[in-house]
């Protein structure tokens, strides 16, 4: 029998701020070792991450500005998932905005927690096959230029830190041991 761990013990919630895709709380928490702190956090409602694969396993990814580094980056197609949504919309609903295309195929690859320290944000990552073209439909705060790489080259890209977005590099490395597992079968 595998022994219960146990979790902390929340006093008191302050939510600090409400955004339109997240919260900013502090909470009042004994820890499982007993110690009594506070926590600050925020609060994410869930996203999904995509790696959209062409039939010659070519990667398509986004050359993103984002402000917050003042860079253009090198990513998948992700997003937050809005409210009742399911993962699994999310994922299409964002590839197709963001890229252009829609999966005839999409598989689950797993969850990241991106980010556990300081954010309850659960990351449901996909590898999409069988692409289709359809409407690209960027949000007015999208800045981005849809490119693609041999899937090869992307590993390699992540090797020399011209992919430096985590989500990415998590995303694509677990697409690419996915697809060589397959391979193999």
């Amino acid at each position: 029998m595998k022994p219960t761990l146990k979790k902390a013990h929340v006093h008191r919630i302050e939510k600090h701020y409400q955004g339109q895709l997240f919260s900013f709380v502090s909470e009042d928490v004994t820890l499982p070792n007993g110690s009594r702190t506070e926590m600050a956090m925020v609060r994410h409602p869930g996203s999904t991450a995509v790696v959209p694969l062409l039939d010659d396993h070519t990667v398509v990814m986004e050359r993103q500005y984002r402000h917050a580094v003042g860079e253009y980056l090198l990513e998948i197609p992700a997003g937050t998932m809005e409210p009742g949504e399911r993962p699994l919309d999310c994922a299409r609903r964002e590839l197709a905005e963001e890229t252009g295309f829609k999966p005839t195929r999409m598989t689950e690859l797993g969850l990241v927690h991106m980010l556990p320290a300081y954010s309850d944000e659960v990351i449901h990552v996909y590898i999409a096959r069988g692409l289709k073209p359809t409407r690209q439909r960027l949000d007015n705060d999208e800045i981005l230029e849809v490119v693609t790489y041999p899937f090869q080259q992307t590993i390699n890209m992540i090797a020399d830190g011209r992919i430096s977005d985590a989500l990415s590099i998590v995303s694509l490395l677990r697409a690419w041991a996915y697809v060589q597992s397959e391979n193999k079968s």
